[in-house]
């Protein structure tokens, strides 16, 4: 058995554009699909794995180790830089696809078997519609209460929000005041037993990222996202040892040791590797059985196209310490149009059973995602008000 093609089809998706990838192989009818998608550096990505196929074609798809570490550690430069990470990961991916299909099972039947009977899903605020979710305004509490309240009557148990407002590395009490007043209005319109999750974007410095964290605990958030940049673990776990509420991190790094590195300082209690960025499903098993060690929390980042979505919840019903899947769903209108599912979503605590297809249980429609090919994404670019760049 033979890899014969490795492609790649762009599918634009308004923020960013889907690259699903199609490894083919010399039995008639048997193929993988992954995901590798990665905002604002679609083509980027796309040269890396026509670069990358040059080590697989002609290769047993079956070794997928093999094959992951002739990917990461061949052609000199090894795969822990986001574009060639977010390569491996969409190939990694379609290659445990096409080992379901060679064995008839899903994917956690590969790794042991399911541990769990469902997995909860959360929702971003307006269900991924990016107008909704990144432009709300900071000011606009209300909003933010409404936006909730449609959550829950989708049939949501947890959404996350990004009610911490775009600040610089000092400011006064206004932005905490305005990340106060949001969280409060969600609180109100849904009640405690919903749970909340506020994303920072890594938006804020560590000192206000501190700031916004001791402000926003008498909230009970489920977690807190990402209050600094990743670069500055220390001051994550400064923050973590400052609060209960439990910090997350994780969704820009690539690779293990990025994650060993994380949880060795004990800067987060919820890790979230991406699965088409750091290093596919193969290497978020391995960093999952780290966090495990240190009874640490799996919540993967993925708010990018279906296939992504497939392979989080593969490695959520194997995995024990996944905790939740986060997902979106009203980003485009006809998302449902190009991927058919093999797991079902019960709208009453928005629950998914497992999947029982061969490998991830989906298929791409191939002739939908031509209907949209790629465009230039659309862009989020922050400014602060003297002109600074900041982050978005």
């Amino acid at each position: 058995m033979k890899i014969t093609a490795i492609e790649t089809q762009v599918c634009h998706a308004r923020m960013r554009n889907w690259i699903f990838i199609k490894i083919v192989t010399d039995q008639p009818g048997l193929w993988g699909w992954g995901e590798a998608t990665l905002e604002w550096h679609t083509r980027a990505v796309v040269g890396a794995v026509e670069d990358i196929s040059q080590l697989l074609i002609g290769e047993d798809p079956r070794r997928i180790e093999h094959l992951w570490q002739m990917m990461y550690r061949q052609h000199f430069w090894h795969g822990n830089g986001i574009v060639r990470g977010t390569a491996i990961s969409g190939i990694d991916i379609a290659l445990w696809d096409i080992l379901g299909k060679i064995h008839n099972v899903p994917c956690h039947e590969l790794w042991g078997g399911r541990v769990r009977d469902y997995i909860r899903l959360y929702c971003h605020l307006g269900g991924g519609k990016m107008e909704d979710f990144y432009e709300t305004r900071p000011d606009d509490a209300g909003r933010f209460g409404e936006l909730a309240q449609r959550a829950v009557e989708d049939g949501f148990t947890a959404f996350k929000s990004m009610a911490v407002p775009e600040t610089m590395p000092l400011e006064g009490l206004k932005p905490i005041r305005y990340a106060e007043a949001c969280v409060k209005a969600m609180r109100d319109a849904v009640g405690e037993d919903i749970d909340i999750m506020v994303d920072c974007h890594a938006r804020p410095s560590p000192l206000m990222g501190m700031q916004f964290a001791k402000a926003l605990e008498p909230y009970g958030l489920y977690f807190f996202e990402e209050p600094c940049w990743p670069e500055t673990m220390d001051d994550i776990a400064l923050i973590q040892r400052a609060v209960k509420t439990p910090i997350a991190s994780g969704e820009r790094l690539v690779g293990l040791h990025a994650f060993r590195d994380l949880l060795e300082k004990r800067a987060v209690s919820v890790i979230q590797p991406d699965i088409t960025h750091c290093g596919g499903l193969s290497e978020a098993r391995r960093i999952a059985t780290l966090a495990d060690a240190y009874r640490v929390a799996v919540a993967p980042h993925n708010p990018q196209g279906p296939v992504s979505t497939a392979a989080s919840i593969e490695l959520g019903f194997a995995t024990p310490s996944y905790a939740i899947c986060e997902s979106v769903h009203n980003d485009v209108p006809w998302r449902d149009e190009v991927v058919s599912e093999g797991f079902t979503v019960e709208k009453k605590g928005r629950i998914v059973r497992p999947n029982h297809k061969p490998g991830l249980g989906i298929e791409i429609n191939e002739a939908e995602v031509k209907k949209h090919p790629f465009q230039q994404e659309v862009l989020q670019r922050t400014f602060y008000k003297d002109g600074s760049v900041g982050d978005w």
